[in-house]
């Protein structure tokens, strides 16, 4: 335990006030030591100091022009993790918390979750402190612009392939995409979540939702368990949070709650997700306008209490440590028997540890969510072979991932002597890959 103590130190001083890395890292590393007691040659070649540390990380300013002629300065952040197993891929966030400690978190997470979905991508991930809401698309397109005039030295179809995250939908990476062709022209698979019209795939929309809850029905069914007829609660209110909702409620179950960063609705007869796609991907409205139309409905501002809604599933879906201990002790007093991140790392280290003790089911983002990186991959494929796939054919794809997925992280979980903790058993499965891939190519 002493190296693994080592390297995380190492790690901290390295990094001072990156405390979302560091929270990352020590999840990770505090998983590992029977795998290295294991394989005392990880630690010869110096893996953990070598997955810790990024193998690239930019950061560049992003000037552009507002409606009011204005100029705003933006700042842009691109990290590439880790390609061992391929080119990397990650997200781009625009949200005006981006700093370099979120990024590298998210970055650090992407190499071992890309790792879980079995296809051949590294880890990265990028992004900016710009806020898109309320933003007219002139805006969001000069921005877009600008940002992309910078990063698209570092990127390419075999060398990092980025994709949306908050803040980044289809009308981002549009603007993106085009400004990428126009620099380089060149008609490649550089950008994932690309419109339908020009290389898109069918299914990634609903990937990270559809996938989030593939994973929990595996999950649930192997403690017989069924999604048919409970009750979820869901947090978030952007497409992993959208499609979550319309996969669960076709699996028979009855969704209660959404939000967003300003609040969060509470429906007793269940969700009307027509009405959140309405509000949400057509009018870019608030959550809280939901009640106007089911005055039945329930809008609390702020989301502190969301979890205080009883439940037999939770799913959190919208942003980094939104659920935390006190949460998890309410979930818990209330019977919740299962917990599944859509986000990333939603759950705070207190309330996993909760989740862990109390035998509540629980799965780690980097395992459940990994539903939209994996169809971004498949995106990819269709775009090398110059074809496009049927979304029935992409979401069959899709589950038999996430099931390997919950297999495979199962099965190290156990073998390792972590039985029932997905949390380890997701972070040796998607470490050993990386691990042994770095190996094999030496010291680089």
């Amino acid at each position: 335990m002493s190296y693994i103590n080592d390297v995380l130190e190492k790690a901290i001083r390295m990094n001072p006030g990156e405390q979302e890395f560091h929270q990352a890292v020590k999840e990770v590393l505090e998983t590992l030591e029977p795998v290295i007691n294991k394989h005392p040659e990880y630690a010869r070649a110096g893996l953990l100091e070598r997955m810790t540390e990024p193998e690239r990380q930019l950061m560049f300013r992003v000037p552009w022009v507002d409606d009011q002629n204005r100029v705003q300065v933006n700042r842009g952040f691109r990290v590439q993790f880790n390609s061992a197993i391929g080119p990397y891929k990650g997200g781009l966030r625009f949200h005006p918390s981006v700093n370099l400690s979120i990024i590298k978190f998210l970055a650090f997470e992407q190499v071992f979750k890309n790792s879980l979905t079995g296809l051949p991508i590294g880890g990265g991930k990028g992004g900016s402190d710009f806020d898109p809401r309320g933003k007219s698309d002139g805006e969001v397109m000069r921005f877009c612009q600008s940002f992309m005039t910078e990063l698209y030295r570092h990127i390419g179809a075999d060398t990092d392939v980025p994709a949306g995250d908050i803040g980044v939908g289809a009308r981002e990476i549009g603007y993106l995409y085009g400004q990428y062709k126009r620099i380089r022209n060149a008609y490649e698979s550089v950008l994932t979540g690309k419109g339908l019209s020009y290389g898109g795939s069918l299914a990634r929309k609903e990937a990270t939702g559809y996938g989030l809850v593939y994973f929990v029905d595996e999950m649930i069914k192997a403690n017989g368990k069924s999604y048919r007829d409970s009750t979820v609660v869901v947090s978030g209110s952007g497409n992993v949070a959208i499609y979550a909702v319309e996969k669960a409620q076709q699996l028979g179950a009855r969704v209660v709650s959404m939000s967003d960063s300003d609040g969060y609705i509470y429906d007793p007869k269940g969700i009307d997700l027509d009405t959140v796609k309405q509000l949400k991907e057509v009018e870019r409205k608030r959550i809280s306008e939901y009640k106007l139309i089911h005055p039945q409905a329930e809008y609390h501002k702020n989301t502190e209490r969301i979890w205080s809604i009883p439940c037999d599933i939770a799913l959190p879906c919208a942003t980094q440590n939104e659920l935390n201990g006190e949460d998890a002790k309410l979930l818990v007093a209330n019977a919740c028997y299962a917990v599944a991140e859509g986000a990333n790392m939603p759950t705070t280290p207190e309330a996993v540890d909760i989740f862990l003790k109390e035998g509540v089911l629980f799965a780690p983002g980097k395992a459940s969510n990994a539903g939209g990186v994996a169809t971004s991959a498949l995106e990819m494929s269709q775009n090398s072979i110059r074809d496009s796939w049927t979304f029935e054919e992409v979401d069959a794809k899709l589950k038999e991932i996430m099931v390997n997925i919950f297999n495979n992280a199962s099965e190290a979980a156990k073998e390792y002597g972590y039985e029932n903790n997905l949390v380890a058993g997701a972070n040796i499965a998607g470490f050993k890959k990386v691990a042994e891939a770095m190996l094999a190519q030496g010291i680089v």
